[in-house]
């Protein structure tokens, strides 16, 4: 079953709109997590907001949002007057421009999400509006209110449906070339080129899901499991030896070579090479 949606409106192109539902293309169900209990009693621990000056308790209805303005000095906002900042955005998608895909570095994409259409009637224009993006190969641009701040969003196409990606913004992405620009343009001996190109072949294999597994959390579950029975914990052996670095790389590349077989599926791990 399809997990429930957690917005609905609509989604505009001009003058054509249909309704549409969102709902996360991520999931933390699996997730291991923890209460924070009492050692003693077993109980689990409530938090509290403590009055940074009393240290006494704040109860629910006097927490309130404060905008600092300068030392101990706060605008308070009333969750009323933060909803009252009703952009048409906050239930509409309405899409402003369109651009090559490709020109929207990986680095811009935040959290992606499922958009479907939310009716029959509307869901001739969605698809309209679908296939039109795949036949021109470009993704939709517009704004849209969400997690309380409007920010810009993605649409793209991807098979029946659409993926609508939440955008960063301007001021979250730092300019790479703070950091690339000081690395030393190098020229490369084609055959070190030649033996690390066969080394990539080798180890190419096609993306699955597997290749994303969490170690930790299975270890989680197995110590989980452990203390339940009753029986000590199998503790895992961190990996304490430090890659060393190797002057000759012809040779480490040969070496690695020769030990990863073309048709191994066992995980191995490649050798950090450096120059001195």
């Amino acid at each position: 079953m399809a997990p429930r949606s957690f917005w609905k409106g609509y989604l505009k192109l001009s003058l054509v709109t249909c309704a549409v539902a969102m709902a996360p293309a991520q999931s933390e169900k699996e997730k291991i997590r923890f209460h924070t209990l009492n050692r003693k009693t077993g109980h689990r621990i409530q938090s509290r907001y403590i009055d940074a000056v009393t240290r006494k308790a704040v109860d629910d209805d006097d927490e309130v949002k404060g905008y600092p303005r300068g030392d101990n000095d706060y605008v308070m906002l009333e969750d009323e007057e933060l909803e009252a900042v009703a952009l048409e955005s906050t239930r509409t998608i309405d899409i402003q421009m369109f651009t090559p895909k490709e020109s929207i570095d990986w680095i811009w994409y935040d959290t992606p999400h499922f958009l479907t259409p939310d009716d029959e009637v509307g869901e001739e224009a969605y698809a309209v509006i679908r296939e039109a993006m795949k036949a021109t190969g470009m993704v939709g641009i517009s704004r849209l209110v969400l997690y309380r701040r409007e920010r810009a969003v993605m649409l793209e196409p991807r098979d029946k449906g659409i993926i609508l990606w939440t955008l960063r913004y301007g001021d979250e992405v730092r300019d790479e070339k703070l950091y690339f620009d000081a690395v030393e343009d190098l020229k490369l001996d084609p055959k070190l080129m030649a033996l690390v190109n066969r080394l990539i072949e080798e180890k190419t294999k096609p993306w699955s899901p597997e290749m994303a597994t969490d170690p930790v959390q299975s270890q989680l579950l197995g110590i989980i499991e452990a203390k339940t029975k009753g029986k000590p914990p199998r503790r895992a052996k961190a990996d304490q030896e430090k890659p060393s670095n190797v002057v000759n790389i012809m040779d480490a590349l040969r070496q690695s070579l020769g030990s990863s077989p073309k048709t191994s599926n066992s995980k191995t791990s490649n050798p950090r090479t450096s120059k001195r």
